[in-house]
C-alpha cells in the first residue's frame, strides 16, 4: 500500500485546508479585535464570538443530513465560495470605513454556516478517498494540521491586523480561494451513489441518531469523547481565570494556549509511530488514564503556568487516540450515513466542551481553583472507565491493512 503522501486526492484536500484553516485561525483574532475597533466594547466582543459558537451547534445536526444528501465536492465548493465573498466584503468594507457591527456579526455567522457544513463534509468524505487501513493515520494528518494551524494563526492575524485592519480577513478570503482550487482538482467522487428518493430531513437525521445510539462502539466514543472535552477544556479555563486573578500578565497566560496546543501537535506528530505500536484499545485506556492523573498533578500548579505542562502532557496522546477512534468510526459507518453520524458525535462533544467554562467559572467561585481541577479530572475518569470496560472498545481490531504513515 503506498504512503498517503502519494495519494493525490488526500494530499489536495489535505494541503488546501491547511491553508483554509490557517485563515480561519487568522480570521478567530482579528474578528474581536476588530468589534473593539469599532465598538470599544468588549461585551459585544464576546458577543459575536458567542454567536458564532452558537450558530456552529445549531447547523452541526443539519449540516450531517446534507453532507449524506448533497454532492459533498459540490456542497464543499459552495460554502468556500459564499465565505470568499463574505470575508471579500468585509475587508472592503473595512478599507472604506463602513464596518458595522451587524456586518461582522453577519460575515461571523455566515463563517459558521459554512463551516459546520464544510467540516462536516470534509470528514465524510474521508472514507472515499483513503483507504480502510490509512483512515487513522489520515485522522492524525488532520490533528496535525489543526494543531498547526492554531499556533501559527493567532499571531499571524494580530501582525496583519498591526498592518492594516483589513489584511487579516483579505487573508482569510484568499485561504477559502485556495481551498477552492484545491476541492475543485479532486477527481474521485467523495460519496457513494445516492438512493433517488432520500427520505425527509426529520427522518434522515433520526436514522443518523438511532445508527449511533444503536451502535455499541459510537454509543462508547460519546461516553468517551464528551467527558474528556469537558474536561479538558474546563482545566484550561480554569488555569486562565486563575492566572489573570493573580494579576499575571496577559502574554505569560496566553503561554498557556501555546503549551498545550504544542502538546497537542508533537502528540499528533507522533500519533502514526503510537498507531504502529500500541493496540487501539491500549491507546484509548491510555489516553483516558494519563489524563486523569495529568489533571490531578495540574491541580497542584494552578498558581502557575507551570499547571499547563500536564494538561499538554495529556492532549499528547489525544490525536493518536482521535485518529483510532475516528478511523475505526469511518470504517465502520455506511457511506450514506457518515455525515449524519459525525454530526451527532460532534455536537455532543462540543456541547459538552461549550458548557466547560460556565461550569469551571463555578467550581472556581464556589470552591477553588484545586478544587475544580480535580472535579474535571474526576471527570475524565469516566472516559477511562469507559475505555477500560467497553466491550465494544476492548474487541476493537487493527483494520485489515497496516498503518501507513
Amino acid at each position: 500500500m503506498t504512503s498517503l503522501w502519494r495519494n493525490r486526492e488526500f494530499t489536495l484536500l489535505w494541503t488546501s485546508q491547511c491553508l483554509s484553516d490557517l485563515g480561519g485561525a487568522i480570521a478567530m483574532l482579528a474578528v474581536p479585535l476588530l468589534v473593539l475597533e469599532v465598538t470599544g466594547s468588549a461585551v459585544q466582543a464576546g458577543a459575536v464570538g458567542t454567536a458564532a459558537q452558537a450558530t456552529k451547534l445549531i447547523c452541526r445536526l443539519p449540516a450531517g443530513v446534507l453532507a449524506d444528501r448533497v454532492n459533498r465536492r459540490r456542497a464543499m465548493l459552495i460554502c468556500d465560495v459564499v465565505r470568499l465573498i463574505a470575508f471579500t466584503g468585509l475587508a472592503v468594507a473595512v478599507v472604506l470605513g463602513r464596518a458595522t457591527l451587524g456586518t461582522i456579526i453577519v460575515v461571523a455567522v455566515i463563517d459558521a454556516v459554512g463551516g459546520s457544513l464544510f467540516n462536516t463534509t470534509e470528514h465524510a468524505s474521508l472514507r472515499s478517498i483513503v483507504p480502510p487501513a490509512q483512515l487513522p493515520a489520515a485522522v492524525a494528518r488532520n490533528e496535525a494540521r489543526s494543531y498547526a494551524t492554531s499556533l501559527a494563526g493567532p499571531p499571524v492575524g494580530g501582525l496583519l491586523f498591526g498592518l492594516g485592519q483589513a489584511l487579516p480577513f483579505l487573508g482569510n478570503a484568499v485561504s477559502y480561494l485556495a481551498s477552492l482550487i484545491g476541492v475543485a482538482m479532486i477527481r474521485k467522487p467523495l460519496q457513494t451513489a445516492r438512493p433517488d428518493n432520500p427520505p425527509r430531513h426529520t427522518k434522515a437525521l433520526a436514522e443518523g441518531i438511532r445508527f449511533v445510539f444503536g451502535n455499541p462502539f459510537l454509543r462508547a466514543v460519546l461516553l468517551i469523547a464528551a467527558p474528556l472535552n469537558f474536561a479538558l477544556y474546563g482545566s484550561i479555563f480554569t488555569i486562565v481565570v486563575t492566572l489573570q486573578s493573580h494579576r499575571v500578565a496577559p502574554g505569560v497566560i496566553g503561554l498557556t494556549e501555546t503549551i498545550v496546543s504544542a502538546g497537542g501537535l508533537i502528540g499528533a506528530l507522533a500519533a502514526p509511530a503510537l498507531l504502529r505500536r500500541l493496540s487501539f484499545p491500549a491507546l484509548i485506556r491510555g489516553l483516558g488514564w494519563a489524563a486523569t492523573l495529568f489533571l490531578a498533578v495540574s491541580a497542584l500548579l494552578t498558581m502557575s503556568v507551570a499547571a499547563a505542562v500536564p494538561v499538554a502532557l495529556a492532549i499528547f496522546v489525544g490525536p493518536a487516540c482521535n485518529a483510532a477512534l475516528f478511523g475505526y468510526q469511518a470504517a465502520i459507518t455506511p457511506d450514506h450515513l457518515q455525515g449524519r453520524v459525525l454530526s451527532v458525535i460532534f455536537l455532543v462533544a462540543m456541547s459538552a466542551a461549550a458548557a466547560a467554562p460556565l461550569l469551571a467559572g463555578v467550581f472556581v467561585t464556589l470552591w477553588s481553583p484545586t478544587i475544580s481541577i480535580l472535579l474535571f479530572s474526576a471527570a475524565v475518569s469516566a472516559s477511562a472507565l469507559t475505555a477500560t470496560f467497553s466491550p465494544a472498545i476492548r474487541t476493537m481490531r487493527p483494520l485489515e491493512e497496516p498503518v501507513t504513515a
